[in-house]
C-alpha cells in the first residue's frame, strides 16, 4: 500500500437516522428508493449499482436527504487530521504561489480537470470560482481537496460548489472548515444547519472557531428555528445551556405547551433562575412555579429578581 492510498479517507456510507419515519418526508418516489436502500455500509458507487440509477440521480437523491436532516452525516474524522491537513496545506499552496499562479485562468481551469497530486491539491488554493468548478469534475478530487478548498476559498460560488456535492457536505471536516471561512454565504449555512437541533445551533451562535458574521447568521436561524421547533425542543436548549441562549432569543415568545413544560421541571441551577428571571418574555405562570423552588426560596436574590420581573404575578 502506497503513502496516497493510506491518506485517502474511507468513502461515504450515508445512514438514515435512527427511527426516522420516511412516509413523513416530503420525498420523491425516487428519493424514498434511494433511502430505503440506506444501510450504513454501501458507498455511492454500491447504491448506484443497487438501484440501477445513475451517480448522478444518487447523489441528488442523497443531498436532499442530508438537507431534509434524514441521512447521518458522516463522522469527524482523526482528531491529528487538522494539524496534518495545515502542515500539507503550506505545501500545496507554496507549489500553487511558486508555480500554477502563473498560468493564464484558463489553463488553470483546463488543467485542473486532469491534474494529478500535488497540483490537485495546489489548484484548491486557485482564488477563482471556475477553477475549483472544474477540479470538482476532476476524478481525483476527494475529501482533502475539498477541506482545502472550503477552509481557503473565498467566493461564495466556490463553495457553494463544493457543498452542493452530498458527498463533500456530509463529511465534518467539511463543514467545519466551511462554518470557519469568513465567505461562506447564509445562504449556505441555512442549508448546512438550517436542520439541525436548536442545541446544536446554539453552540454554532456561542462558537469562538468561527467567525463574527457567522456568528450572526447562525443567531439569526436559531431564531428563526426557535419559532417553528417542538415544545420539548425548546425545553431542551433552554435547560441545557442553563438559560444562556435566551439572550440570543430575545423577544420571541413560547407557547402554552413550552410553558408548561418549563414549569413542570423542578429547579436547583441558580444560574439557570437567574437568566430566565432576564427573559423578558418568561411566562407569568413559570415565575410562580420558580418562586416555589428551594433554590429560590434560599436566595434572597432571586427572590428579588423573580418579584421584578414585568410579569411577575402579583401575590395574593
Amino acid at each position: 500500500m502506497t503513502k496516497r492510498d493510506q491518506a485517502e479517507p474511507a468513502p461515504w456510507k450515508p445512514s438514515l437516522n435512527p427511527g426516522l419515519e420516511l412516509r413523513s418526508l416530503p420525498l420523491t418516489p425516487e428519493e424514498g428508493f434511494v433511502a430505503s436502500r440506506l444501510d450504513g455500509a454501501t458507498d455511492l458507487h454500491g447504491l448506484s449499482v443497487v438501484t440501477g440509477l445513475s451517480p448522478e440521480r444518487v447523489e441528488a437523491a442523497l443531498e436532499r436527504l442530508v438537507s431534509l436532516g434524514a441521512v447521518s452525516p458522516a463522522e469527524a474524522g482523526d482528531e491529528d487530521e487538522p494539524a496534518r491537513t495545515d502542515e500539507a496545506a503550506g505545501v500545496h499552496r507554496q507549489l500553487y504561489e511558486t508555480s500554477l499562479r502563473r498560468l493564464p485562468p484558463e489553463e488553470r481551469a483546463t488543467r485542473a480537470k486532469t491534474a494529478e497530486e500535488p497540483e490537485v491539491s495546489a489548484l484548491c488554493f486557485d482564488p477563482l470560482p471556475a477553477v475549483i468548478h472544474a477540479l470538482l469534475e476532476n476524478p481525483r478530487f476527494g475529501l482533502p481537496q475539498a477541506r482545502l478548498v472550503a477552509i481557503h476559498h473565498r467566493t461564495p460560488s466556490g463553495l457553494e460548489a463544493i457543498a452542493a456535492r452530498a458527498a463533500l457536505a456530509a463529511d465534518a471536516g467539511v463543514r467545519r472548515a466551511l462554518l470557519r471561512n469568513p465567505q461562506l454565504p447564509a445562504s449556505l449555512l441555512r442549508r448546512l444547519h438550517g436542520g439541525r437541533r436548536l442545541l446544536e445551533q446554539h453552540k454554532l451562535v456561542v462558537s469562538r472557531d468561527v467567525p463574527e458574521q457567522t456568528r450572526r447568521a447562525a443567531r439569526e436561524l436559531l431564531r428563526a428555528r426557535f419559532g417553528s421547533a417542538e415544545a420539548e425542543e425548546r425545553v431542551e436548549v433552554i435547560v441545557k445551556t442553563e438559560g444562556r441562549c435566551l439572550a440570543s432569543l430575545a423577544g420571541l415568545p413560547v407557547d402554552g405547551k413550552t410553558a408548561a413544560l418549563l414549569c413542570g421541571r423542578t429547579y436547583s441551577s441558580t444560574l439557570l433562575v437567574q437568566n430566565i428571571a432576564r427573559w423578558a418574555a418568561c411566562p407569568p405562570a413559570l415565575i410562580a412555579h420558580l418562586r416555589k423552588q428551594e433554590v429560590v426560596r434560599r436566595s434572597s436574590a432571586l427572590k428579588l429578581a423573580l418579584q421584578r420581573h414585568p410579569n411577575a404575578p402579583s401575590r395574593t
